[in-house]
């Protein structure tokens, strides 16, 4: 299996199913995210199918989401 890094072009990341918020603009703004093989978890710009994707571990996902859930990154938003 090819070494999966950050900054992978997404395209490259085979068999990866790509979903999306059901709370996505309608103009296709938003992220994407996708399991993978090896247990990470894929996230690109829905609007760069092809372009970057940044990889995490289910460990450091878990950690994001829980803080987003606990309002800790609210202040991002203007």
């Amino acid at each position: 299996m090819e070494q999966i890094s950050n900054g992978v072009s997404a395209d490259k990341l085979v068999g990866a199913q790509w979903r999306k918020s059901s709370r996505s603009g309608a103009v296709g703004n938003c992220v994407e995210v996708a399991p993978l093989a090896n247990g990470e978890i894929a996230v690109r710009n829905s609007r760069f199918p092809t372009g970057p994707a940044l990889v995490y571990t289910q460990a450091e996902m878990a950690a994001f989401l829980a803080g987003a859930k606990d309002g800790e990154f609210d202040d991002v938003l203007s």
